[in-house]
């Protein structure tokens, strides 16, 4: 299915730089993504080689355990977790957490400076 519409009004909505997430590239996402827990939290680092910079993961806690995240294709997320696609044009430093009614979206230019 194709997002970048979906993507494209969201970056509208909250006056963020639009930075395309190829298919092809990875985010690093944990695997309790697909175990129905909320929130769904995302982040975005600087795209860096094949990576997209996106970390995405579930619940209120985040991990530091080396584990915690594994690499993912953008294309693979239709099956993991389709709701973070609209997201994923946000540019570096700009973080989402979505639930089933709600949706927040910011930047945190923190996340430019690692």
């Amino acid at each position: 299915m194709d997002y970048s519409k979906e993507r494209e009004l969201i970056c509208m909505k909250y006056g963020a730089p639009l930075v395309e997430s190829p298919e092809n590239f990875k985010v690093g996402i944990s695997r309790n993504v697909k175990d129905g827990l909320w929130p769904i939290n995302g982040l975005r680092h600087l795209v860096e080689g094949n990576t997209t910079g996106w970390y995405i993961w579930a619940g209120e806690d985040f991990s530091t355990d080396p584990d915690f995240f594994i690499p993912l294709h953008v294309k693979h997320l239709e099956e993991w977790c389709p709701m973070v696609l609209k997201y994923l044009s946000l540019a570096p430093g700009w973080r989402f957490l979505v639930a089933e009614k709600y949706e927040d979206v910011w930047e945190d230019k923190s996340l430019l400076e690692l």
